[in-house]
């Protein structure tokens, strides 16, 4: 990614300074090397937001039959499906553009129930969830003693409110046999950049979770005729033209990208499963070290805020809760039989990108045995889930290019520092921790380009000859790039360049894989436009991988 940087406005040099002033103080009164602790740093969030840290329940209770505004604007959720449980979520919010949402500091008690019916006449379970202020009046329900593999509905009511309903389901039994499976992969949603059309048309497909792998939102100011999408029926808040860094900026980022109705749509239709890239933070970031020169407590204190607001935004549970500036997000799913879900993190343990990020030629730094993509507990951790995997595919969400890429057919190449070209070694250590475990039927799923890509993944990518153990599938953005291009500028020189990318397309929508005992499908349903709205979608290319015999060939 090369999005351009974005000049700091005076109210947000003074917010930096807050920011600044809250590091100093907290760095005082804990000491360096405590702040940057877990303990340290979350005590620094609560220092520096006014909110309690642990998200108690100290708050009065509002009634909230004295809520006179829809507090539903941001829509509703469901995510991480299990066999027997499902994650619900909403987020009360009458007035999404505001700080606060429009509510008051007071913890609101919030009705679900979930049923087989659209009309919820056959209720399988209901109860009350507690809306805190200290998470910003989110609402995350791990609703238990389900079915597997169930299509189920869900509202809530919050006083004479009733939330929109949406769908989930619950995933097959683990020794289930399941013999079909369709995803979607997405990724990059720029607001700034255009309109989510392609939300809209994967609200209408027929899938059974929706991947979302990252760039949910984007840390860059946003105009107030919305960017690219230049409104001319309204007029965006000042605060979103500008950065964010605050906890209060990032919870008003979410307010703004939720209120958009196709990804609001989306999410009433289908499970997601979200893990994040960059821009939910702060972009090219790389675990502790910003992409701007600021102390490294003051980032930690920036992270802190993100991770706390991406949290409280998406259908997690309460595992994925962060303290202070650390939050475990990877994690791994089972349907059936079928398939495992090993979704990863690539941003918060990885080494710092080599020769200052960028397109580099390849050398000593980004070569070192020692970077790491995944850090060393998470690289274990997926290892060791495939040595106990009997699923017939093993499949990685995760953010960045994982197959190599160069940029030019010739010895004078460059990769990419900020993907896994930047950290081979890394990246050779889990495909041999792959091929140790048996690991046959190898899927990839990455975002992160704002193109769609489709790899083989090959045993030595210096020979094309060399065995191919795996398929990596690159979904592009939702809106990130604008309109983009079915053939980029750059499409002759990366498909010579390249031999094993199979397909390449530059335009904006979303991947859906089927999987099935023989062979999986991929499709990549792209948009012609995203700076206008309700442009119709189409599908660019399908390739099929075969069970046991890996790589992509046309469907």
């Amino acid at each position: 990614m090369t999005p351009a940087q974005i000049s700091r406005t005076p109210g947000q040099d003074g917010r930096s300074a807050e920011l600044r002033e809250a590091a100093r103080r907290l760095g005082a009164g804990v000491g360096r090397r405590r702040f940057l602790t877990v303990t340290g740093a979350a005590a620094a969030l609560a220092f520096a937001t006014g909110l309690p840290g642990a998200g108690t329940a100290a708050a009065a209770e509002l009634d909230a039959r004295r809520i006179t505004e829809d507090p539903f604007t941001l829509g509703v959720a469901s995510g991480d499906p299990l066999p027997t449980s499902v994650l619900l979520w909403t987020r009360l919010a009458p007035r999404p553009y505001e700080a606060d949402g429009g509510l008051p500091a007071e913890r609101v008690e919030v009705r679900w129930e979930i049923a087989r019916d659209e009309r919820f006449r056959r209720t399988v379970r209901r109860g009350t969830a507690t809306a805190h202020p200290e998470f910003g009046h989110s609402v995350h329900v791990d609703v238990r003693g389900l079915a597997p593999d169930q299509g189920l509905y869900y509202r809530f009511r919050a006083g004479d409110w009733t939330s929109p309903v949406g769908r989930t389901r619950t995933a097959p039994a683990p020794g289930a046999r399941n013999s079909s499976l369709t995803l979607a992969a997405v990724s990059c949603q720029a607001y700034h950049d255009g309109y989510f059309t392609a939300y809209r048309h994967l609200a209408d497909e027929d899938v059974d979770v929706v991947f979302h792998l990252g760039d949910y939102l984007y840390e860059y100011a946003v105009t107030a005729v919305g960017g690219a999408r230049n409104y001319t029926d309204r007029v965006l808040p000042g605060h979103f033209n500008r950065e964010t860094l605050t906890l209060d900026d990032y919870r008003m980022r979410y307010g703004l990208y939720k209120s958009d109705p196709d990804l609001r749509a989306a999410h009433a239709a289908h499970p997601f499963v979200v893990t994040w890239d960059d821009h939910e933070t702060e972009n090219n970031y790389a675990g502790d070290t910003p992409e701007n020169s600021v102390p490294p407590e003051e980032f930690l204190l920036r992270r802190a805020a993100a991770y706390r607001a991406y949290w409280e935004n998406q259908p997690l549970r309460a595992p994925q809760r962060p303290t202070g500036p650390d939050m475990r997000l990877y994690r791994r799913l089972r349907f059936g039989r079928l398939a495992q879900f090993d979704i990863l993190d690539t941003r918060q343990y990885r080494s710092n990108q080599a020769y200052g990020d960028g397109w580099k030629v390849p050398g000593p730094e980004s070569e070192d045995p020692a970077r790491t993509m995944t850090g060393a507990a998470q690289e274990r951790w997926l290892i060791d889930g495939w040595k106990t995997s009997d699923a017939r595919w093993n499949v990685v969400p995760q953010q960045v290019t994982f197959a190599r890429r160069r940029d030019v057919p010739t010895d004078a190449y460059k990769l990419s520092m900020d993907s896994w070209d930047g950290y081979p070694a890394s990246r050779q250590r889990i495909m041999d921790g792959a091929e140790a475990a048996g690991v046959e039927n190898l899927m990839v799923l990455t975002g992160d380009v704002h193109v769609g890509y489709g790899f083989d993944l090959k045993k030595d990518f210096d020979d094309p000859a060399s065995r191919t153990v795996g398929t990596e599938i690159v979904a592009t953005s939702v809106a990130s790039g604008k309109d983009g291009s079915e053939k980029p500028s750059n499409w002759d020189n990366l498909t010579r360049a390249n031999p094993h990318m199979k397909f390449y397309d530059g335009r904006r929508g979303y991947a859906l894989v089927t999987l099935g005992t023989r062979e999986a499908r991929a499709d990549f349903r792209t948009v012609a436009a995203v700076t206008t709205p309700g442009a119709p979608v189409g599908t660019a290319g399908s390739f099929v991988t075969e069970a046991g015999n890996p790589g992509l060939t046309p469907a």
